[in-house]
């Protein structure tokens, strides 16, 4: 089954109470049993839902996956992940990442003894100087957020292979539309669902994919016990956005396309981030990875002006400043200010998160009205 039918029809079958195209949403939170243990496959909503259950086939499936796992949020996901670490163990980590991420592990896992690294992984020979007898772990963001650095996947899965690490990929700016890491090598597969694959911002939810049975059952221990699941109209919103991943997909490459070119030729532009340029440090990368480049673009003005790209940001029309990313409206962000606020300002900047930095989710209205809002709000 190829990717565009697999959102519409992967891992999916007809309701078997009464043929329902859909999946119903079964807004209830336990199931009648037979007899003590006896029941259909489900007792009780936390453990298991059939409309949940019903999405995290689909993850699986999209993801070219065997098990998928839906949680409350995306980093509920990332959250059950870091709980199969214990106390002295090491991650590495991408340094560029988003920084509910940062926060996640700096200020909660740290406290329970975890260490990380955050490295710059552009680079893949620099990792193995930071692998000890007790790393566990390596966490890969790519495209990174927001300064879209391009990691070699494969790279990284010959070192995570070679010393018997686990290997995670945030696949949330690509998708796996774009982009399959567990065909690359990663055990593991996360995404806030709140983003592409739901595609429509108005739901938050995150996701795990493996093939591995063993982490599977791992992870739906973690996922039961600790109890960060979504609801079923959650689960139904998401399924029902992952049946369009792939037109919406296409459109938010094209229109990134056409705004990463403009903005590139703009003469009060200094730098555009977007990995379909030629001249992006790991384009070939990318390409070699990556089915296109995907919707996400960040900028800098020239002399790094704050005053300016607050100007900008509170310009723009089409596009709505606002937290998130990935909905079919065009949004605008100042990363400094709104989502990597909680990295500390000298650990943001040495990644080139600076007070001037602007991030577009580039959405799938006409791109010629995308460009002409960000033309009068650049001036």
């Amino acid at each position: 089954m190829k990717f565009n039918t697999k959102t519409i029809h992967g891992g999916q079958e007809p309701d078997v109470a009464h043929g329902s195209v859909m999946p119903p949403i079964y807004q209830t939170t336990t199931y009648a049993q037979s007899t003590p243990g006896g029941h259909k496959g489900y007792e009780y909503s936390r453990t298991h839902n059939p409309t949940r259950h019903a999405l995290e086939q689909s993850f699986a499936s999209l993801e070219s996956g065997n098990y998928g796992l839906a949680f409350g949020s995306g980093l509920a996901a990332i959250d059950a992940v870091l709980k199969l670490m214990k106390p002295g163990d090491e991650v590495i980590s991408t340094n560029d990442l988003y920084g509910g991420t940062y926060r996640l592990f700096t200020k909660i896992y740290e406290d329970f003894g975890i260490k990380f690294h955050f490295v710059g992984m552009h680079n893949a020979d620099k990792i193995e100087s930071y692998i000890t007898s007790k790393t566990k772990l390596i966490w890969v963001e790519t495209p990174t957020n927001p300064m879209m650095n391009i990691i070699d996947i494969k790279a990284i899965t010959k070192i995570s292979k070679k010393h018997n690490l686990l290997l995670a990929v945030d696949n949330t700016f690509a998708t796996p539309y774009l982009q399959q890491p567990l065909d690359l090598g990663a055990d593991i597969v996360m995404h806030s669902a709140t983003k592409y694959l739901g595609g429509h911002s108005d739901v938050v939810m995150g996701a795990l994919v493996v093939r591995d049975k063993e982490l599977a059952d791992k992870l739906y221990f973690i996922q039961n016990a600790s109890g960060a699941i979504c609801g079923p109209q959650d689960a139904f919103l998401v399924l029902r956005g992952i049946k369009t991943l792939h037109v919406r997909m296409q459109r938010h490459c094209e229109n990134g396309r056409a705004v990463a070119e403009f903005l590139d030729n703009h003469p009060k532009i200094e730098n555009v981030y977007w990995p379909g340029f030629k001249n992006h440090p790991n384009h070939d990368i990318a390409k070699s990875q990556m089915k296109d480049f995907g919707g996400m673009v960040s900028f800098r003005t020239k002399g790094n002006n704050y005053e300016e790209a607050i100007k900008i940001v509170e310009n723009l029309n089409i596009f709505t400043l606002a937290e998130s990313l990935g909905g079919v409206e065009s949004l605008a962000g100042h990363p400094a200010s709104m989502t990597h606020a909680s990295i500390p300002k000298d650990e943001r900047e040495k990644t080139g998160v600076v007070d001037s930095l602007i991030r577009l989710s580039v959405g799938i209205e006409d791109k010629e009205d995308l460009i002409a809002d960000l033309k009068q709000a650049i001036g």
